[in-house]
């Protein structure tokens, strides 16, 4: 199955796909829809459509064509409510479900009545995975990930397996695959300091053979390990958040380092999504220059219920920028960061909370690194692609609405751009030219601004790439960049660019002389 906008850029219809032929069919035309659930017979069982509210509905095929309402999603449950799968009879719908409670619980609803039976819910975190029968699709277990992930059981059968699991590994545990009559399972384990390792568990003699890690390179390589942190903001929230240092400076594994180091704020995309405990290249990277590095789940962030997501409703460089600050005040509190040495930096959501921080607060970060940020709220709202229309109303209740005079003039208050003029550290911007979501428009405009204010900025962009960096010698160029930048500016380790522009479609069109070698490494025109 797949799902394609060719007919119709704003929509995905549902094509089923022969694979050894290539031919496609057409099982359901996407007339208005978010999308649709689909059983394990391929057949569309319901559609999703969003209100102009900010509810959205679970509809059913009406036999006609067509779909009729089956539930209502609230505005406050949409983005912790939702189907996740059928058992293999399809009789059974799997949902998590914030509806009455505040974190998602694990719900089967019977779909003939409609009525549903509570299976699992943890009042810290939603439900976030699944162990699913092979046989009969029942879900055995069910995942909750707060600072880590959590397997409650369902099944009894299955529960001296999970028990025998969790001691092979001290990791986060995975049950990638299992045998058609369930005697041999592979699971996956994830650890902060290592690649994800991959194990052959046989059920009858209770034991679990090594098979691969998934990066040969990095097995016996002495990485940071991650530390999970609880940090308080200042009106009383848990910010779960993920710390990871240099292994010189955490050489007893406490994640308390012998002295205050330069740290940077790394901050998520989303904002609509989290950071999650495990092996983390950004991390890695930054902590082998030197670096303490801080991930933050800020308001707004998904997996802690609806009311911790719902808090960052209209808070874009609000309460969720306070949340950022309140980190690096804790931060610097425990000793880990020095105060004068923090950078802030992100990709998307992160990009846009990176200018925040320069213009909003200009004087708390030494300097930032803002990936394919928005700096005009306004604009990036009238500039959403094609496919993200039937998300126009999320966007509406959740940032700001800019089809009215009071959301336009919200989304230009939260704007780093009407603020340019404010900043006083140094920043680099990297962009893709071909970026659908946050266009180049987005980066080009803070930077005239900038330029018509005086102020210096360096602006790397890649005329082949979109909404992040996806060509590997794309990544390693910018990343040579970005380590000379910070530690020109926090005073970490870096290695000289040297040959890390071969193969990159890298261009600067403002600022390479403010960055060390950056100018005499670009190739010549």
């Amino acid at each position: 199955m797949l799902g394609t906008n060719d007919r119709d850029v704003k929509y995905h219809d549902v094509y089923r796909v022969d694979i050894a032929t290539g031919e496609r069919t057409l099982l359901q035309k996407n007339d208005g829809f978010a999308g649709f659930v689909i059983d394990d017979a391929f057949k569309v069982r319901y559609a999703l459509k969003d209100r102009p509210d900010g509810a959205f509905d679970l509809m059913i095929p009406d036999g006609k064509g067509g779909f009729a309402p089956f539930q209502t999603i609230p505005p406050e449950d949409n983005l912790t409510t939702g189907p996740m799968g059928f058992d293999k009879s399809g009789t059974t719908l799997f949902m998590r479900d914030s509806r009455g409670r505040d974190t998602s619980s694990l719900m089967a609803v019977d779909t003939r009545t409609n009525k549903p039976k509570l299976l699992a819910e943890d009042v810290r975190a939603d439900v976030s995975g699944l162990i699913v029968s092979p046989i009969d699709g029942k879900v055995q277990a069910a995942s909750f990930d707060y600072e880590r992930r959590n397997w409650k059981v369902l099944d009894k059968a299955i529960e001296p397996d999970v028990a025998y699991l969790k001691t092979v590994v001290d990791g986060d545990m995975d049950v990638i695959s299992r045998s058609l009559n369930d005697k041999v399972w592979t699971v996956a384990y994830v650890v902060s300091d290592g690649p994800v390792r991959y194990y052959l568990y046989d059920r009858a003699k209770k034991a679990a053979t090594f098979l691969f890690s998934n990066r040969p390179a990095l097995d016996g390589v002495k990485l940071a390990k991650m530390h999970p942190v609880m940090i308080p903001s200042r009106d009383n929230k848990t910010l779960v958040s993920y710390l990871s240092l240099p292994p010189s400076a955490d050489t007893a594994g406490t994640g308390k380092p012998k002295e205050p180091l330069p740290m940077v704020l790394s901050v998520h995309g989303g904002p609509w999504g989290r950071d999650g405990w495990g092996l983390n290249g950004t991390h890695q990277w930054l902590a082998s220059r030197g670096y303490a590095v801080l991930s933050v789940n800020y308001r707004g962030s998904t997996g802690f219920g609806k009311s911790f997501v719902n808090a960052g409703d209209k808070e874009w460089a609000g309460k969720m920028h306070d949340d950022l600050l309140d980190a690096v005040a804790w931060a610097s509190k425990e000793g880990i960061a020095d105060r004068q040495r923090v950078a802030i930096m992100g990709g998307s959501y992160g990009g846009y909370a990176t200018l925040v921080g320069l213009t909003f607060t200009p004087d708390v970060f030494a300097c930032g690194v803002d990936i394919v940020g928005p700096s005009n709220l306004n604009t990036l709202l009238s500039t959403i692609p094609p496919y993200w229309a039937p998300m126009l109303e999320l966007f509406a209740r959740r940032v700001g609405d800019p089809r009215t005079e009071e959301g336009k003039k919200l989304l230009d208050e939260r704007s780093p751009l009407t603020r340019a003029n404010a900043i006083q550290r140094p920043l680099l911007i990297g962009q893709g030219a071909n970026d659908p979501r946050v266009k180049q428009a987005e980066s080009d405009q803070i930077v005239s601004a900038m330029k018509a204010k005086g102020l210096p900025v360096s602006y790397v962009l890649f005329p082949d790439e979109g909404h992040g960096f996806a060509r590997p010698e794309n990544r390693i160029a910018f990343y040579a960049v970005a380590e000379t930048f910070l530690a020109q500016h926090l005073g970490g380790v870096y290695q000289p660019i040297g040959s890390d522009f071969e193969g990159a479609s890298i261009t600067v069109p403002e600022g390479a002389e403010h960055v060390p070698g950056l100018l005499s490494s670009l190739p010549k025109k």
